[in-house]
């Protein structure tokens, strides 16, 4: 649809231009002051050269999207992947006082590739002091054009933690073990009661020791200790005292996973 209405717009902007010159240079007014150049065929042209511009900038993916909160089509079924943010910048158009802002991303896809891209999108004000660099957001991308890619929209959940979990075990954040354990087991709540860093890095995220209280759904409370390593945007929340959501299998406390939010 995006595309028929920009041809439409073309095709009016080149039809009118080429109607006025043509009415021009064959003297169709077929008078001695000149006005076949100056008259009511100005008018579609202007129209045209005004009109044009408008089509194609409220026609952009961007600003569809602000307007349907989707995916334009080209990009709703596209391949699912994270990109992490590299820079924002403002692109200087604005849709309803909400800037546009182009973000540069390292896109890593299903199979571990990584890639650098970007993608454009209209956000309210209020939304972008999130969109910094380090921040993880599901894309959608095209396989055969990487270097364009779309924050997905398509409230597909299941799809967006898929991807995020693939590439947290790929990093050696989380295991398979620990993912069945988050979809299978009981969620609870625990409070930090010690926590240090064991000095080790991977992808720039620490490894950490944490002494939990965690409290079953029935009051009572054991003690637990994960030691593994944590995203490091989920540091400051990992701190003593700190309240933290966990889960554990049932019969089985000797596991017991911390949910860290990448983006907290």
């Amino acid at each position: 649809m995006i595309k028929i209405i920009r041809a439409a717009a073309l095709i009016f902007l080149f039809g009118s231009l080429g109607y006025y010159v043509w009415y021009g240079l064959t003297d169709q007014a077929d008078n001695e002051f000149g006005l076949s150049w100056v008259g009511p065929q100005m008018v579609a042209p202007i129209i045209a050269l005004s009109l044009v511009p408008m089509v194609f900038a409220f026609t952009g993916q961007s600003v569809v999207a602000a307007f349907s909160w989707r995916n334009s089509s080209e990009f709703r079924d596209g391949s699912m992947g994270v990109g992490t943010v590299t820079s924002v910048r403002p692109t200087g158009m604005s849709i309803n006082d909400q800037p546009e802002v182009r973000i540069d991303l390292d896109v890593e896809d299903a199979q571990g590739r990584v890639f650098s891209s970007h993608a454009r999108m209209v956000v309210t004000v209020t939304e972008l002091p999130m969109l910094r660099p380090g921040v993880v957001l599901p894309v959608r991308y095209l396989p055969h054009r990487p270097d364009k890619v779309e924050i997905d929209r398509s409230d597909d959940d299941s799809a967006a933690q898929d991807a995020l979990n693939q590439l947290l075990i790929r990093k050696g954040i989380t295991t398979q073990a620990r993912l069945d354990i988050v979809k299978r087991g009981i969620t609870a709540q625990a409070v930090v009661q010690a926590v240090s860093a064991k000095g080790e890095i991977r992808e720039g995220n620490p490894r950490m020791n944490l002494t939990l209280s965690v409290t079953r759904p029935n009051g009572t409370t054991f003690g637990a200790e994960v030691d593994r390593f944590m995203p490091a945007t989920a540091v400051a929340r990992l701190q003593v005292g700190k309240v933290v959501q966990v889960h554990y299998l049932p019969g089985d406390e000797s596991e017991v996973v911390v949910s860290t939010p990448m983006n907290a």
